[in-house]
């Protein structure tokens, strides 16, 4: 029996040690909430992290939508220092959307713990979701929503703050029943949030006509997919991204279309995915044999008799895109596709169209090396005496650039099996 009255959860794997094998010992996130799920995850996964020597965080989000939200998350303090584990608490500040709350508060949710952990050194947040939200998120389709089901291994949602990091859901076999069970045997307590009885929202119709009889067999788990035609992707300095024309008849309809969206999506480094219309038109003309330009969600496409490139569309400055900005001391993330390193204030960052004729001899040669579409979109870096750089461009100086599109690209692609490969694409120089 622990001093604080709590016996220790049982010492159950599930799963942690499949995906969790990094050679570094990094520390792992959980995401608490303070929910019954998220609590049995803590004590699930702290009985795992001693065994395994693994460091352990939680992280909570103050959403700030409730009164009793900043209560909610002393609570969830309170549990994590029982069980000796780090905690910190993330809000989420400022105006709340008038419409589409939910979408908001998940996407501000995943934002915040995914920078958190990063800033922890820890790759890989662990989520509480169970069998029965599996089980709802069928209902919910089944019903005419639009609910994806949850994975067991898949990359952050967040963009750039999700950078390098994955959700683990070890939980998914398991009931929630089963789990509220383990925490009574525990003398545990948990948070019930009133939202998830509010009949506003799809999932609380979904849970209730669950427990109404409607069907509730577990389906089986997502499997992560692996798109095998990704590994025939090469990665160009300049963040563009190029792969055989022929690759896309050969991965077949699905695989096409997965492989089309987020090659458009990586090589552009913006969040909102090509529409499975456009998606259809473009793989129709990569379907016959002539050369052809495109532009896709922010990428610009060149498809020659034999390749396909994906780049960043330069014209999207007039949209929006591209904007510059002043760098901070440390890391800042340009246009969603270059980490911009700087060593010294004052430095700002913007497109390098229409000043190439500025940079230093040895860059602007390497420039010439690179394709012709990329190079207005690459990162320029002014400093406050109005010299430039183009830190891709350079070996060394007090401005440094790092590719991210082939590391997202392999995560969104399913080619990252573990942690341990996510440490090794987190590692490999070929991550810029």
């Amino acid at each position: 029996m622990r001093r604080d009255g709590l016996r220790a959860a049982p010492a159950a794997d599930d799963g942690f040690s499949r995906w969790l094998n990094a050679p570094d010992g990094a520390p792992v996130a959980v995401a608490l909430s303070g929910g019954g799920d998220s609590v049995a995850l803590l004590h699930l996964a702290k009985a795992w992290a001693d065994a395994a020597g693994r460091p352990l965080v939680a992280l909570t989000v103050d959403h700030g939508l409730q009164s009793a939200s900043a209560a909610w998350s002393r609570v969830a303090a309170r549990q994590a220092a029982a069980l000796g584990v780090a905690h910190r608490t993330l809000a989420w500040s400022g105006a709340k959307p008038a419409t589409g709350l939910p979408a908001a508060a998940r996407a501000a949710r995943h934002a915040l713990l995914a920078e958190a952990a990063r800033g922890l050194g820890a790759r890989v947040i662990l989520m509480g979701h169970t069998a029965d939200d599996l089980i709802e998120a069928d209902e919910m389709r089944r019903a005419g929503a639009s609910a994806r089901s949850p994975r067991v291994w898949s990359p952050s949602p967040a963009w750039p703050q999700g950078r390098g990091v994955f959700l683990l859901r070890p939980l998914l076999a398991r009931r929630r029943a089963e789990l509220r069970d383990l925490l009574r045997g525990l003398g545990e307590t948990w948070i019930e949030d009133p939202a998830n009885d509010d009949p506003r929202y799809s999932r609380t119709l979904a849970r209730r006509r669950l427990a109404a009889g409607a069907a509730a067999r577990p389906p089986a788990l997502p499997a992560s997919v692996r798109c095998a035609a990704g590994a025939r992707v090469r990665h160009g300095d300049g963040g563009e991204l190029t792969v055989p024309r022929a690759a896309f008849a050969e991965a077949g309809p699905g695989q096409a279309r997965r492989l089309a969206g987020a090659l458009a999506l990586c090589a552009a480094g913006t969040t909102r995915p090509p529409s499975t219309a456009s998606l259809e038109r473009l793989l129709d003309q990569l379907s016959g044999a002539a050369p052809f330009t495109a532009s896709l969600a922010g990428s610009r496409i060149e498809a020659g008799a034999a390749e396909v490139m994906f780049a960043r569309e330069p014209g999207e400055r007039a949209r929006g895109g591209l904007a510059p900005f002043d760098l901070p001391v440390g890391e800042r993330v340009f246009d969603g596709r270059f980490a911009i390193v700087a060593e010294a204030p004052g430095w700002r960052v913007a497109p390098l169209a229409g000043q190439a004729h500025r940079l230093a001899d040895a860059e602007r040669r390497r420039l010439r090396s690179l394709a012709p579409a990329v190079r207005a979109a690459l990162p320029a870096a002014l400093s406050p005496a109005g010299d430039i750089l183009c830190p891709v461009l350079s070996e060394s100086g007090p401005v440094r650039a790092f590719g991210l599109s082939r590391a997202r690209l392999c995560a969104t692609l399913g080619l990252v099996a573990d942690e341990a490969a996510l440490w090794c694409v987190a590692k490999s120089p070929a991550a810029s």
